[in-house]
């Protein structure tokens, strides 16, 4: 099967859907992809990455726990809408504030699929979703969560794609166990991780706890869409997640 590029190339006033990263084609549309508009906003309001309204929350809300998987393995689910999963830990829960003495992520390296990006420090929004980065082809780390290094699991986002190309994080779904990931430092360091597995899972059902939830070790997670694209939000209505651990020296 003939694997075709997931974002839509819009001509006129059609556009071509692939569903999933598959040969699958749905209907074509003309509008509802997040795009950059004159003022640098997005046009459907925070569509690919972990962000914005169809993105996983990491604090702040309340109700019910979304359902997890093993960080070890590799689930494909239907989705079931866009919204954020509510009920989402509060990553910073588990981990020591961050000082002035810390160093900081700059920079993400995925030899693997070819992503060498500058880092953005993401926060939640006014609802207690993860913000997108502001570049498609940057990525973000959640600035009020884990350090990478530190104990506990680091969050990186990206976007998969554009209303015209391919993002940061395009390539997201093709990352296999043992791939290499390094994490840039402000302090001139660089710090490894290993890839351990992947989890696609429904937006309304996202892992909390596998993501978010307390490790005894420094891991690593690179989130973004993934899934169907659901023309009437203009949002991929699954996740992809990454997990990776710090790698042996």
């Amino acid at each position: 099967m003939i694997r075709l590029p997931r974002w839509m190339w819009v001509t006129g006033a059609a556009a071509l859907v692939v569903v999933g990263g598959s040969a699958g084609v749905a209907t074509a549309v003309a509008a509802g992809r997040e795009a950059p508009s004159a003022t640098g906003t997005s046009a459907a309001a925070g569509a690919h990455a972990a962000g914005a309204s169809g993105a996983p929350r990491p604090a702040g809300s309340s109700g019910a726990s979304g359902s997890s998987g093993s960080s070890g393995s590799s689930r494909s689910s239907g989705g079931g809408g866009t919204n954020a999963a509510s009920g989402l830990q509060d990553p910073t829960a588990n981990r020591a504030p961050t000082t002035a003495a810390d160093a900081t992520p700059t920079r993400v390296e995925v030899p693997s699929i070819g992503v060498d990006a500058s880092l953005e420090h993401l926060h939640k929004d006014a609802t207690g979703a993860l913000q997108p980065p502001t570049q498609w082809m940057d990525a973000g780390w959640f600035s009020d969560g884990v350090v990478p290094g530190h104990t506990g699991p680091a969050v990186i986002a990206g976007h998969v794609d554009s209303i015209t190309s391919a993002a940061v994080f395009f390539k997201l779904d093709e990352l296999a166990p043992g791939d290499d990931i390094a994490v840039g430092m402000s302090d001139g360091t660089t710090i490894h991780f290993t890839v351990t597995g992947t989890e696609r899972a429904p937006k309304t059902a996202f892992p909390t706890n596998d993501v978010y939830g307390p490790t005894p070790t420094p891991e690593l997670r690179l989130i973004t869409c993934d899934g169907a694209f659901d023309r009437a939000t203009g949002h991929y209505v699954d996740n992809l997640i990454v997990f990776a651990d710090l790698a042996n020296d």
